[in-house]
């Protein structure tokens, strides 16, 4: 992408996600082009690095799809669903070397920010496989997305991963749009509460449960039963499965208070990360 597209991508985004999108999918090659061998597996995952590298391939190009407006069918938004076509899809796509992979996430990356830079109707909806959401969602899935895979790729290698502070903060959009969406009707069903979450730094949102009902919005409730205060990172990597709360309340990275502090440690397991 030359420069002026490159701002143009930018100016139609909120500030600073253009940029974190591309400079996340740059780590994440910089990550693939030093390593000779993709089939090195990811902790805690079946995937090799390569399968990983070529799956954030295909979700990049999945997700500028999306935002050109075309509607690609990947699953039906439930977990199950999604695992079997990334499963599908994997099948499909040979390729597992580093540094072809690496262009292809730079380039769908780049794709995809051309792809928000052109005007759209602000109240089309954008088919992605957890239903429909606008621009202002698509975005931040992209970056969410990468985040967590990066972070797979980044410890399967032993090098530094690209989560920051900054960064998860751009995710919250998608994190909120998509909340009710991935419940767990093993926990949520007649559960009746109201969260505020609080990261370090600033940012908060609420989460309500009305008789196993759930909504998430950008206001936190008036008079919640319990807020959480967490350090960013650790909640993203909770919010995606990557990390349990135990962990980070461990380490004082969560602090919760309220009426009903004993809510805290369910909320990680009120969603199934897809």
């Amino acid at each position: 992408m030359d420069s002026v597209a490159g701002q143009e991508a930018r100016g139609a985004l909120p500030e600073g996600l253009g940029d974190a999108i591309r400079d996340t999918a740059e780590e994440i090659a910089a990550l693939l082009r030093g390593t000779d061998d993709t089939s090195i597996p990811v902790p805690a995952s079946e995937w090799t690095v390569g399968e990983a590298a070529a799956h954030l391939a295909q979700a990049n190009k999945l997700i500028a799809d999306i935002a050109a407006g075309q509607k690609p069918v990947h699953g039906d938004g439930t977990a199950q669903s999604l695992a079997a076509a990334n499963e599908r899809a994997l099948a499909e796509f040979e390729e597992r070397g580093a540094v072809p992979l690496a262009g292809m996430i730079v380039e769908q990356a780049d794709a995809f920010l051309d792809a928000v830079a052109q005007p759209a109707g602000e109240d089309a909806p954008l088919f992605t496989p957890l239903g429909p959401m606008g621009r202002p969602e698509l975005g931040p899935y992209l970056l969410t997305h990468m985040l967590g895979h990066g972070y797979d790729l980044a410890r399967a290698l032993g090098r530094p991963h690209m989560i920051n502070r900054a960064r998860v903060e751009l995710t919250l959009p998608f994190l909120i749009a998509a909340m009710p969406r991935v419940t767990n009707p093993a926990v949520t069903t007649g559960m009746t509460a109201r969260y505020t979450i609080r990261l370090w730094g600033g940012a908060r949102f609420g989460v309500t449960l009305t008789d196993g009902a759930m909504d998430a919005s950008p206001r936190p409730p008036s008079r919640p039963d319990c807020t959480i205060l967490t350090e960013p990172v650790d909640f993203l990597l909770m919010a995606l499965g990557r990390r349990g709360p135990w962990a980070a309340m461990a380490r004082g990275h969560v602090l919760t208070w309220g009426r009903k502090p004993w809510l805290a440690p369910r909320f990680p397991n009120l969603f199934t990360a897809p």
